[in-house]
């Protein structure tokens, strides 16, 4: 059959780099157990995946063009392993049920935020994600306390996963070529299994935050708190802006919020 055409409403930019597609399958090269693609398209990175994980690789993909591709070019990948669904409505724990899976993809631009955020209701069942997306979002979720670049998504992946940005992809090697460069992201699992606070505030405060991000935390908490609460003058954090906190902070911010919370029935 012919080439799958790119489509611009599935944010289709299709690798043609065979060494930037060998290097990109390699972040998963440690990796014992099965391995889910997300959006292989014509297989670039397919073709990686199943010489070195041989029997373990299941792709995702909704383009029903693609789909077919794979199933005529692809005979080392059964039916069965071939998924013609959305990533971000797969039930990843369906997937070698009982067994951690490595995630890894060339990622639409446009569902790339979505894609993590998939992989962190999934932390347990996904120990390492990799793969590619547009540069300024993949440095976004690598971006250290005290960096411009750090946004929501950069704290609540770094509370469960050790992100490292690994290299940048020039906008030359796809069809057609994208406006921006792209970067390559491993996601590594920490140890941690507790934030020790609780979860849902935790993210109430990191978006509360980041939402208001040229306020203060003092400012930008009061929707938070009860309402005439009074901040403490003498906490330093208060006075930060929230790409300044590291995940440790607002933690202790988190606890800080539910301690001036009315506890139920008081």
């Amino acid at each position: 059959m012919p080439n799958v055409k790119p489509k611009k409403a599935l944010g289709q930019h299709f690798l043609t780099d065979l060494d930037v597609a060998a290097r990109i399958a390699a972040t998963v090269s440690g990796f014992d157990g099965p391995i889910v693609e997300v959006g292989p398209g014509m297989g670039v990175l397919t073709q990686f995946l199943v010489k070195d994980h041989p029997g373990k690789v299941t792709v995702v993909e909704i383009d029903g063009e693609s789909v077919d591709w794979l199933r005529d070019n692809f005979p080392a990948l059964p039916p069965d392993d071939i998924l013609p669904t959305d990533f971000l409505r797969l039930d990843l724990d369906s997937v070698a049920p009982g067994s951690p899976i490595a995630v890894i993809g060339n990622y639409p631009y446009n569902i790339s935020s979505q894609i993590f955020f998939h992989i962190l209701d999934y932390r347990d069942k996904v120990p390492l994600c990799s793969g590619m997306l547009q540069r300024e979002v993949a440095e976004r979720l690598a971006a250290p306390p005290g960096t411009k670049a750090r946004g929501i998504l950069s704290v609540l992946l770094q509370a469960w996963y050790d992100v490292e940005y690994l290299f940048t992809v020039s906008e030359h090697v796809f069809n057609p070529p994208p406006k921006v460069k792209s970067g390559v992201i491993k996601l590594t699992r920490n140890d941690v299994t507790d934030l020790g606070c609780d979860e849902r505030t935790f993210k109430a405060v990191v978006k509360a935050t980041f939402g208001q991000r040229r306020k203060t935390i003092r400012n930008s908490l009061r929707g938070l708190l009860p309402p005439g609460c009074q901040l403490p003058d003498e906490m330093p954090l208060l006075a930060m802006r929230p790409e300044q906190l590291s995940v440790q902070d607002f933690i202790e911010l988190t606890r800080f919020v539910s301690s001036m919370r009315p506890t139920p029935n008081s």
